[in-house]
């Protein structure tokens, strides 16, 4: 049986950012926010995708281990979740950043 949390595991821990130097770019010290997103909208379409081969391996009989089927649908769906919550607090930092007066 996989083991529920195994997506906890897979996250990087947060560590203390390195400090830039005036004039050096953020690249430098790691990946910047706009690769870390790309990568985790990637790993959320390949639960996704993962979710809808075994959903259809099990209807189509070639599979019957219902209870992995299930995993992998409910990781599928807190992934889709988390990454919508991400996006609804970056359109809530744009939006406050608009607002800011120059």
């Amino acid at each position: 049986m996989t083991d529920p949390l195994g997506l906890i595991g897979k996250t990087t821990p947060l560590t203390k950012p390195a400090q830039s130097q005036p004039g050096q770019s953020g690249s430098a010290n790691g990946p910047d926010f706009k690769e870390f997103l790309k990568e985790q909208i990637a790993e959320v379409n390949k639960l996704q995708s993962d979710a809808r081969e075994a959903v259809e391996d099990l209807h189509a009989g070639r599979r019957n281990d219902l209870e992995n089927v299930i995993l992998a649908t409910e990781k599928a769906d807190v992934a889709f979740k988390m990454l919508l919550q991400v996006r609804n607090k970056v359109m809530e930092a744009y939006e406050e950043v608009k607002q800011i007066r120059v």
